[in-house]
């Protein structure tokens, strides 16, 4: 039943078709022509632009120079700015010291000499010469000289001095040494057994040190006598270059 109805209405669409087709199909046409010349109308009204097309210019450029080697002006150095100088201060001169003067050193008084003893010189000085000893029985040195005395006369120092020694020699007996200026010593031997003096003691000249003994064993067999010694430096002298002449 619904194929029958949809076939009928084909049919009546096919006639409709048929019959009035052909105007629409002309309608058609004549509005696209219309609507074509409003297009082509409506063109040509507007003004006609030329469009100018730029023209290329092709520019040739010379082959580039080497550029020019350009130094630099040398910078011109500011001359240093001069440091001013101290002002020198004026020192002022020291005051000059007094030197004080030299304490003067006091020159010591020449020694005077006396005789220990007054006496004939029995046996002088003898180092360089042998000489004969009548105790020993020999011939040897002698290193002072030999002043007779009698036994008990008193000794006394040559010169002004200090004892530096008292003291007992088996073979010259009892000593004293006395040590003066200069560098000398003076040396009493063949005393008694007890001197006056003791080590330390000041003596002038012609100060009593002690008397004449017996007890130098070396020089027994002489006459009574006072064996007397010099030296300076160490060095033995004659004692009879310092020793005034006797009267």
């Amino acid at each position: 039943m619904q194929n029958n109805n949809k076939k009928g209405g084909l049919s009546r669409l096919g006639d409709f078709l048929a019959g009035k087709g052909f105007y629409i199909v002309l309608f058609l046409c004549v509005a696209a022509i219309g609507v074509s010349g409003y297009f082509l109308l409506a063109d040509s009204m507007q003004p006609t632009q030329t469009v100018a097309r730029p023209t290329q210019v092709v520019v040739t450029l010379p082959p580039t120079a080497p550029l020019p080697t350009v130094t630099p002006a040398p910078t011109a150095t500011p001359a240093p700015t001069p440091t001013p100088m101290p002002t020198p201060t004026a020192t002022p001169a020291p005051t000059p010291t007094p030197t004080p003067a030299p304490t003067p050193v006091p020159t010591p008084a020449a020694l005077v000499f006396t005789w220990p003893v007054k006496g004939a010189v029995l046996s002088g000085h003898s180092v360089e010469t042998l000489a004969y000893d009548e105790t020993m029985g020999d011939w040897r040195t002698h290193a002072g000289v030999d002043i007779a005395a009698t036994l008990g006369t008193q000794v006394v120092a040559a010169a002004k001095g200090t004892v530096i020694d008292v003291s007992f020699d088996e073979l010259m007996g009892s000593t004293v040494t006395i040590e003066h200026t200069g560098g000398l010593e003076s040396k009493y031997c063949n005393l008694a057994a007890k001197p006056t003096v003791a080590v330390g003691d000041e003596v002038e000249t012609g100060s009593v040190i002690g008397a004449v003994g017996d007890t130098a064993a070396m020089e027994g067999a002489k006459p009574s006598h006072l064996h007397f010694e010099l030296s300076k430096n160490s060095e033995t002298v004659d004692p009879l270059e310092y020793l005034p002449e006797l009267l």
